[in-house]
């Protein structure tokens, strides 16, 4: 993997900290406050895919705005009741929701691509939203969640860059090698099984790690086929030595779908 300069790197891990931070900061306060961060997130996510497709001026407007609505309909699950008794009704709910929206997107915009990025962009964000507000350990496994795939992403990025070797996909993303798949794997199982057992989460969390690196990545080399295909770089210049929003969130998209279907299928 070719080297990144100093200032480079000295750039990625400055905002990289910062928007750990930010994370954090709105994970701990929860409720409305991470429903906002997360929904202009999903909005975000939602122009960068537009653009990406080619879209004209009109056609990311309606996205964006699509994409707004339906975080809106993600509110429900931010219940002060009970969410614990309504929550297959309201993942039903907003996976509907989602998938009407896609297809309504796709139809009026004569676009395809355009209504899956609306299911790229929202239910993983409607899935954090979900992990967060569950009863007792939302937060802890709201983090775990986010924990794994920032490990993923530190562990791939040294390991690679420090021992190099055969390429993971030179196709798809010619610095991705296995050193680096093996290396986010285990920062993941380590970060993983540490935050499950600081916060007492189910035996399942302590040895999800590694699996869910393995699916952080290929969202990874997903989202760079879609550069690929596009002929772009960064999916956006929003964020400093990281590129754009779907650059940085790229692992968290299955990650986050893929524990909460657990948490909802009782798995975890």
């Amino acid at each position: 993997m070719n080297k990144a300069p100093a200032s480079e790197l000295q750039l990625r891990v400055l905002s990289g900290v910062a928007m750990i931070v930010v994370a954090i900061g709105a994970l701990w306060l929860g409720g409305i406050a991470f429903w906002a961060l997360v929904s202009l997130l999903a909005v975000l996510m939602m122009v960068e895919w537009a653009a990406m497709a080619q879209a004209s001026r009109w056609q990311t407007i309606l996205a964006a705005l699509l994409a707004a609505g339906l975080m809106v309909s993600a509110l429900a699950l931010i219940n002060p009741i009970d969410l614990a008794a309504y929550q297959d009704r309201l993942i039903a709910q907003t996976v509907d929701l989602t998938g009407l929206g896609a297809i309504l997107l796709a139809v009026v915009t004569f676009r395809a691509r355009l209504g899956a990025g609306l299911l790229y962009a929202v239910l993983p964000a409607a899935a954090l939203i979900f992990l967060r507000e569950q009863p007792g350990q939302g937060l802890i496994l709201a983090l775990w969640t986010l924990v794994i795939v920032w490990a993923t992403d530190i562990g791939a990025y040294f390991a690679g860059r420090t021992i190099g070797g055969p390429k993971l996909a030179p196709t798809l993303s010619p610095n991705k090698t296995w050193a680096g798949l093996i290396g986010g794997m285990a920062a993941a199982a380590i970060a993983g099984a540490g935050v499950a057992s600081l916060g007492k989460l189910p035996l399942a969390c302590w040895i999800a790690g590694a699996p869910l690196a393995a699916a952080a990545q290929m969202g990874d080399l997903f989202e760079s086929w879609l550069k690929r295909r596009s002929g772009v770089k960064d999916s956006g210049k929003l964020l400093p030595g990281h590129g754009g929003v779907l650059d940085r969130l790229d692992g968290v998209v299955p990650v986050a779908v893929l524990v909460a279907a657990g948490v909802a299928a009782g798995l975890i």
